[in-house]
């Protein structure tokens, strides 16, 4: 597999790897990977706008814990290829096609040959394809979700309007409201949606100042149609009976917090955790994060 960028920005741990995969369609994925023991092999999954490097202090902490990590830039964002090579705008042509990402991502060789079981985390957009994966039949032990994107709190009229707009061919135009730059360049850190933590949202500008390709602007009508789409199909969907844990912000802003206890409570091994936190909620101040990763840890010990 030819090997990709992987870009030294602040907190992204030393000792990566990362290559360029190609997707059944033709897409081509950027995948990079850590070895950090036999205990286990996490399949990280971002959420919408995000890169792989953002996950540098995530992944950290799972090395720490005798974990291998595998992080995917899902197609459309980060450095894998992009419809019409936009960096303003969020565009799928069907949410189904995030799969073909993971596959090809998990048949890498080098990705393959990692020791130990599979577990899922996933953050948000990549909750919701994660729990897709898992329907399908992905090979995993146990998952964990952070403000996973299992519904949305967009008034009727925006939801029906938006899938007008699609219908009659402006699916590749942003969804009404939304913005072409960066949310976290094109605003301060007072008054945020996605943390409560001063240091993170300095280092999510720091990487974007430094390295603009890996960012993205607001999600496209079209995008906005086909996940919930996916949502709705999800809910009716019976669910795999494996060990699950979620977390739900407290201050959750992004996603709907009443469809994640929805879809949590459909699940036959689940647990549900809120946490007093806003949308990030694994980046989030040193008490937050003291407290997620203490629920994790004795998450990971009944598992492993």
């Amino acid at each position: 597999m030819p090997a990709a960028p992987l870009y030294d920005l602040k907190d992204v741990p030393s000792g990566g790897n990362a290559l360029f995969v190609t997707a059944t369609d033709g897409t081509q994925i950027r995948v990079a990977f850590w070895k950090g023991g036999g205990r286990g092999t996490v399949l990280l999954f971002p959420g919408r706008t995000e890169y792989i490097e953002k996950y540098g202090r995530v992944i950290s902490r799972l090395l720490e814990r005798n974990l291998n990590v595998v992080v995917i830039d899902w197609r459309g964002q980060g450095l894998s290829d992009r419809p019409d090579n936009r960096l303003d705008r969020g565009y799928v042509a069907n949410f189904i096609d995030y799969q073909q990402d993971i596959a090809a991502a998990l048949a890498a060789p080098e990705i393959a040959a990692l020791k130990g079981p599979r577990l899922l985390l996933s953050h948000s957009m990549g909750g919701c394809i994660g729990l897709r994966a898992m329907v399908d039949g992905l090979d995993i032990k146990a998952a964990i979700f952070s403000s996973p994107m299992w519904g949305f709190t967009a008034p009727f009229p925006l939801v029906l309007v938006v899938k007008i707009l699609d219908f009659i061919g402006l699916g590749k135009s942003l969804v009404p409201g939304k913005k072409p730059e960066f949310y976290v360049l094109d605003g301060p850190f007072e008054g945020n949606e996605l943390t409560n933590s001063p240091y993170h949202y300095a280092v999510f500008r720091d990487h974007l100042e430094t390295a603009p390709s890996l960012g993205l602007g607001g999600p496209t009508i079209h995008w906005a149609v086909q996940a919930e789409r996916e949502i709705a199909q999800l809910l009716k969907t019976p669910l795999p009976d494996i060990p699950i844990l979620t977390f739900k912000a407290e201050h959750e802003l992004l996603v709907d917090p009443e469809a994640i206890s929805a879809m949590a409570a459909k699940m036959p091994n689940g647990r549900l955790e809120l946490v007093n936190s806003k949308h990030e909620v694994w980046m989030e101040t040193a008490d937050i994060q003291d407290h997620v990763w203490q629920m994790i840890d004795d998450f990971l010990t009944d598992i492993l």
